[in-house]
């Protein structure tokens, strides 16, 4: 390539998404590319993403991230799992756990094991067979391969972080890599007269930034793919109504848990965010149900410490940008659509977008046959998380609140009521394509929701009853010995990557 002559990259808008993009594409694109990031301190940033899930640990990867150093440095925690809490019905819990559940037996998927033994009186609850769960709930964290069995499956995890400091931590592994930073607030959006492409952003001191690509990073406003190019949104708010949000901190207290928690809250849901110097809370609900100020009051009556702070409200509509990929414009992070947090995906479908338009990377022009790939792929992430997230509040027998009561009565998406109808019917999981989410994710938000099947594989059949059981009691016992020699979360973060005081103080 033109080393003299770059091809200009510019991306517009900071925080989480814009220094993710910048800090991924800036070592990759040295020859012949140029990264420019334009954003304005007097421009906030959400910064509620402080959530991961194990996906995020390919990205530092990528970037020979130092584990302990990135901990160190954003507050972070470890994650084994999200706890859900209520949703089912009121009390009643269950955790979606990363890794395994139980261990298949030939071609046969432990789900159809477990609800032979559990017919038979021989089983316990799903979460006592998976790795994960236990040590979560057992407050334990380790890495690498399990020290007891090598019967057992690796415990994938991820983590919580704060998402400002995360940023900054991005920042200056971008810019060490030859990323420019451009200080400044963006007031126009300049087209090509010929072919209706993005030519440069102005900022407010009358200084134009072009460029040959841009990523849109500039949150909910989208000021290019929907600001400039008038793009769309497909609204996904009558199958997923909540939008609103309101978010504080609190110091300390309770469990220092390795997992995020979701509790079922009468018109929505809370979220529970464990960090090194404080939780992250946030109240998640329809707004057609509840008044701001009660949300609020209801997020201040259920913390674990003292408030640090107001509740800060946000707003929302639940979708996706029609087109990701529009003309020269890439959208990332709110700019490309958003889906309520309640699986921690707002990082990853960052992180997503960043590798197919790495493994797309265009040269000077975009090409529309590349864009409409791109488009086809995100389109296809985005509706099967979407139906991952609405079946937490379809398979609700909840009716204390008008908000539960509608949301079990919804008509929900053709491809979610065919995953329901397949595995109550049989038992049967199918992961299509490279969706997100895998067949244990989905088995344990179907159990952990009240959904069994009415069926198991015949081949489940052939084990003696016998052996059955001394198969599901080996899988408990070699899991529990396993937890009991972890240590606690907070004993792993103290002896690997606890952050400085002067940051636990701030």
């Amino acid at each position: 390539m033109d080393s003299e002559n770059p091809i200009t990259i510019v991306i517009v808008g900071g925080g989480t998404a814009g220094w993710m993009a910048g800090a991924l594409l800036a070592p990759f694109t040295q020859n012949g590319y140029r990264i420019r990031l334009v954003e304005s301190d007097e421009i906030g940033t959400v910064g509620v993403g402080e959530a991961t899930i194990p996906q995020i640990n390919l990205y530092n990867a990528a970037l020979g991230i130092d584990e302990n150093a990135f901990l160190k440095a954003t507050q972070g925690t470890f994650k084994l799992g999200i706890e859900f809490v209520d949703w089912w019905q009121p009390g009643e819990r269950y955790m979606h756990a990363f890794g395994s559940v139980g261990r298949d037996i030939g071609v046969v998927p432990f789900q159809h094991y477990w609800h032979r033994a559990r017919s038979l009186g021989v089983a316990k609850s799903l979460g006592h067979y998976a790795l994960n769960e236990v040590a979560a709930r057992a407050g334990r964290m380790q890495r690498g391969r399990p020290r007891t069995s090598d019967q057992l499956a690796d415990m994938p995890y991820a983590f919580h972080f704060d998402a400002g400091l995360y940023a900054n931590f991005l920042r200056q592994h971008a810019e060490t890599q030859g990323a420019e930073r451009v200080e400044g607030r963006v007031v126009e959006v300049a087209l090509n007269g010929e072919s209706g492409d993005v030519a440069a952003v102005v900022l407010s001191d009358g200084r134009s930034i072009a460029g040959d690509i841009f990523i849109d990073c500039s949150g909910f406003r989208g000021l290019l793919i929907e600001g400039a190019l008038n793009t769309g949104y497909d609204d996904w708010s009558r199958w997923l109504p909540c939008n609103r949000a309101m978010a504080v901190p609190c110091e300390n207290g309770g469990d220092f848990t390795p997992y995020t928690r979701a509790t079922a809250r009468n018109a929505g849901w809370q979220w529970r965010i464990p960090l090194q110097h404080r939780i992250g809370n946030g109240y998640v609900y329809c707004a057609d149900y509840i008044s701001d100020d009660e949300a609020a009051a209801a997020l201040l009556a259920n913390l674990d410490g003292a408030p640090q702070g107001e509740p800060r409200a946000l707003r929302f509509v639940t979708g996706k940008r029609r087109r990701f990929w529009n003309r020269n414009v890439i959208a990332l992070g709110l700019a490309s659509g958003f889906m309520e947090p309640l699986e921690s995906t707002s990082i990853h479908l960052i992180q997503s977008g960043l590798s197919r338009l790495l493994k797309m990377l265009p040269r000077r022009c975009c090409t529309p046959a590349d864009a409409a790939e791109y488009n086809r792929q995100s389109d296809f992430e985005f509706e099967r998380i979407r139906d991952f997230l609405i079946l937490h509040y379809k398979a609700t027998t909840r009716d204390d609140t008008p908000f539960w009561r509608d949301r079990s009565a919804m008509d929900i998406p053709d491809t979610l009521q065919a995953k329901i109808e397949l595995f109550r019917a049989s038992g049967h999981i199918f992961r299509e394509h490279e969706e997100l989410f895998t067949e244990v994710g989905w088995l344990q938000v179907l159990i952990g929701q009240g959904i069994l099947p009415d069926a198991h594989h015949p081949l489940a059949d052939a084990v003696e009853d016998a052996d059955l059981a001394q198969y599901m009691e080996t899988l408990e016992l070699l899991i529990a010995r396993e937890v009991r020699q972890m240590p606690s979360h907070g004993d792993f973060i103290a002896a690997q990557c606890r952050a400085k005081a002067m940051a636990l103080a701030s």
